[in-house]
């Protein structure tokens, strides 16, 4: 076993009035079970899609793999650990799905369901409220091998498993997610083809989003019926989407991303239809004949709550006329040729650039949609970190969370109901095609001696908890 170390008692924020968070806010930080978990054959796991994925020749950097991780599995307890020195009121986890339902249907395995039982145990002794996250990327493989997403029979496999998840976990988790940013399923796993499972179909990629939105309606039922006091929500990964200048051309070619990466969720999820505009840029892909009578009835099934992924904005242009498209695999079906454009402004080590405004927007436009309340699910950032002398000095992290706090509090003046935030992600772990290559835990993680050490960012955070606040700037 690993041996945790601490973050120190001091505090390191200064004591002048800065801004404070409401009464009970949940600050928490979360995972995903293929990303930390490891022990991917042990205890009767099945492969998942990412297990087939990163086992595929030329898929993920480096031909990583998920297969030991940070080796959670085996290290819960000192993980635990970890987030109770650091203070963490929830912890946002997910369920490998094959871990528990090998196959994706019948009976549940009891060793995989006894893991879950204990992490369960161990945050409720700690003090830590779980969150648990159903669907996190990470399909059994026999689900895919039976057509993924796109078949409309996994929605109905994804509630039976939300079933099986709610009689063993419902009786100590009061809140739960369906499905973690279902965009990336949909579109980066059979658009683009950069996430598991790896296809390559526009149309596909519009069905598996459309089932996937499905599959959420009918496990928020599920939830109902077996566990009436859970607090139920969804989460969903949100960019603002700017035009690249006030041209009708740019305009138009922002309007069609942003169907694509926020219409096309939060219209049947929060609205029960699907965007008429957007309907009409995807004609040329689909006729959506998969979208049956009484599928957005089931698709915007009334919440709890709704979680906001967000890390960056998106700036486009239209296209130049004469050129064609990139004839690679797109994540944007139908747009193709929409340009994504760069500012110049500061870059994670993802390249992805740094907009805390654009939380605040995004917030104030999903409370447009709905008055639920609202939490930031994940929110953080990828530098390249040096561990030196056992400390790591992750200042820029550390801004960039400083900063977008600093967004989620300017939205909760602004009058939405946010009630929490996740921070992305509580230790460095598997970042699905970019392997071990990128790292965005507030833990530092040595994956030879699987020793975590709390960077500066983790030791602040703690401030800000014990707090509830930020100091004055």
């Amino acid at each position: 076993m690993s041996n945790p170390a601490s973050p120190p008692a001091v505090d390191v924020l200064d004591e002048r009035p800065g801004l404070t968070f409401p009464p009970g806010f949940l600050w928490g930080a979360a995972t995903a079970a293929y990303q930390i978990e490891g022990a991917a054959a042990v205890d009767g796991r099945a492969p998942s899609i990412w297990d087939t994925f990163s086992h595929t020749e030329g898929r993920v950097v480096a031909g990583h793999t998920g297969d030991v991780a940070c080796d959670h599995y085996h290290r819960l307890g000192d993980d635990v650990a970890l987030m109770a020195e650091l203070g963490l009121k929830s912890y946002r986890f997910s369920v490998s799905w094959s871990r528990v339902q090998p196959g994706g249907t019948g009976a549940a395995n009891p060793a995989g369901l006894d893991f879950y039982r204990r992490l369960v145990d161990e945050l409720l002794a700690n003090g830590i409220e779980p969150w648990l996250t159903l669907y996190h990327w990470d399909l059994p493989q026999p689900l895919e091998d039976a057509g993924g997403w796109p078949a409309r029979d996994t929605a109905a496999r994804f509630a039976d498993y939300t079933t099986l998840m709610a009689d063993a976990l419902g009786d100590r988790v009061r809140y739960w997610t369906t499905l973690n940013e279902p965009w990336c399923s949909a579109f980066l796993g059979y658009g683009s083809g950069v996430h598991a499972p790896g296809r390559t179909n526009g149309a596909d990629a519009v069905r598996a989003g459309h089932h996937l939105m499905l599959g959420h309606g009918l496990a928020v039922q599920a939830l109902r019926a077996a566990r009436p006091a859970a607090e139920v929500g969804v989460t969903v990964n949100l960019y603002p989407v700017d035009p690249a200048s006030d041209t009708p051309a740019d305009s138009d070619a922002a309007r069609r991303i942003d169907g694509l990466a926020n219409r096309f969720f939060l219209d049947p999820l929060l609205r029960g239809s699907y965007p008429e505009d957007l309907v009409a840029d995807l004609s040329t892909v689909t006729d959506f004949d998969h979208v049956r009578d009484g599928d957005l009835a089931t698709i915007s099934t009334p919440l709890d709550l709704v979680g906001v992924n967000y890390y960056s904005r998106h700036v486009v242009a239209a296209p130049v006329e004469g050129v064609e498209a990139d004839p690679a695999p797109s994540c944007w079906p139908g747009s193709e040729d929409v340009r994504f454009v760069t500012r110049g402004v500061p870059v994670t080590d993802m390249g992805w650039e740094i907009d805390a405004p654009g939380l605040t927007e995004t917030l104030r436009r999903v409370n447009g949609y709905t008055d639920l309340p609202l939490y930031v699910t994940e929110n953080g950032s990828a530098f390249v970190d040096s561990l030196v002398d056992g400390e790591v000095d992750d200042v820029d992290r550390l801004a960039y969370f400083d900063a977008h706090l600093r967004a989620a509090h300017q939205a909760i003046d602004a009058g939405v109901p946010l009630r929490g935030y996740f921070a992305w992600s509580l230790m460095d772990n598997f970042e699905w095609a970019w392997g071990y290559t990128k790292r965005f835990g507030m833990i530092h993680v040595d994956y030879d001696s699987q020793v975590r050490t709390p960077k500066s960012s983790a030791k602040w955070y703690a401030s800000v908890i014990r707090r509830n606040g930020l100091a004055a700037q």
